[in-house]
C-alpha cells in the first residue's frame, strides 16, 4: 500500500512540475520580442550611438547565449567579448542604418526575421565608403525569461 502512495505523489509531483513550466510566448508576444532585438540592432548602428545602445543590445541577451554567422562560420558566446567587438564598431562612421521587418514567422519560442537593412558606413579602417541593401533572415530563440538564447543569422 506504501508504494502505491508513493507512486501517485510521485505521479502528482511530475504533472505539478509540468503545470509550472514556462509555456510558449504567444505570436503577439514574440513580435514584441523581435521589435525589440530589431531596435536594439539598429540603434547600436546609428551616426549617435554610444555604448549606452550596445549595452542595451547586450542586455537582450541570456548569460549563456549564442550568435551564430553562418555564413561567415563565426559563433560568439561571451558577453564581454561580443561587447567589446560591438564598442570597437563605434570608431565606424555611420551615415544611416535602416532596418525594415519584412516577414515574420512564429514557433515554440522562436521567431524567425526576414529583414532589409540600408546602410551607409564609412568602416574605420577602409578609406571608402560603403552603400549597401542587404536582407537577412535571423531566428532567435528566447528562454522562459524571454532573453535571447540562441541566434542564427543567415546572410543575404
Amino acid at each position: 500500500m506504501n508504494k502505491f502512495i508513493v507512486g501517485i505523489i510521485i505521479i502528482f509531483s511530475t504533472f505539478s512540475t509540468f503545470s509550472e513550466a514556462k509555456e510558449s510566448f504567444s505570436p503577439p508576444q514574440l513580435k514584441e520580442l523581435a521589435e525589440a532585438y530589431v531596435k536594439a540592432k539598429s540603434s547600436r548602428q546609428q551616426p549617435s550611438a554610444t555604448v549606452k545602445e550596445i549595452d542595451n543590445y547586450v542586455s537582450l541577451l541570456a548569460d549563456d547565449f549564442i550568435d551564430e554567422h553562418i555564413k561567415y562560420n563565426f559563433t560568439y558566446t561571451n558577453k564581454a567579448k561580443l561587447k567589446s567587438d560591438m564598442v570597437a564598431k563605434l570608431k565606424d562612421e555611420f551615415f544611416y542604418s535602416h532596418i525594415t521587418i519584412k516577414e515574420l514567422m512564429y514557433g515554440a519560442n522562436v521567431v524567425f526575421i526576414k529583414m532589409t537593412e540600408k546602410t551607409k558606413v564609412k568602416p574605420h579602417r577602409l578609406d571608402k565608403v560603403i552603400e549597401h541593401e542587404t536582407t537577412y533572415i535571423h531566428s532567435l530563440e528566447f528562454d522562459e525569461k524571454g532573453l535571447i538564447k540562441h541566434i542564427r543569422r543567415h546572410a543575404g
